[in-house]
């Protein structure tokens, strides 16, 4: 369980998914999931109902999946650090898009809020 929001880096991963589906096809079935995060139907089936047991989404059989506020919030959290980490790893210290794609995954569920705060200070610094 990831300690600054009580949830897994795994539901992290998911919400995020979630989210950037929903702005991509303005809505989210279990299937696209699954096809973008390269997992079964039963697994995402299982994450859904976590993250609905956390009231972070709202789905009943056979229908889309939607975030709730909370759930909103908590991904567009997740994908500020994911952006934050990778344009630092691109733009200041020059890591390959591929590379840091991979590493900003990892490291988004690490890092503290203060972590964050000061990394987003420093790049707008030197990206003005």
């Amino acid at each position: 369980m990831s300690a600054k929001n009580g949830i897994s880096p795994s539901s992290e991963d998911y919400l995020e998914m979630i989210y950037n589906l929903q702005l991509k096809n303005g809505f989210v079935r279990t299937t696209d999931i699954a096809a973008e995060l390269c997992v079964s139907k039963p697994s995402v089936n299982r994450a859904i109902n976590t993250l609905k047991a956390q009231d972070l989404v709202e789905h009943e059989l056979y229908s889309e999946i939607k975030l709730t506020d909370k759930g909103i919030n908590l991904a567009k959290n997740v994908l500020h650090r994911h952006t934050l980490i990778k344009k630092f790893l691109t733009d200041i210290i020059g890591v390959d898009e591929e590379a840091a794609e991979k590493e900003a995954c990892r490291m988004e569920h690490c890092m503290s809020e203060t972590t964050i705060k000061r990394l987003g200070e420093y790049v707008a610094r030197i990206l003005g």
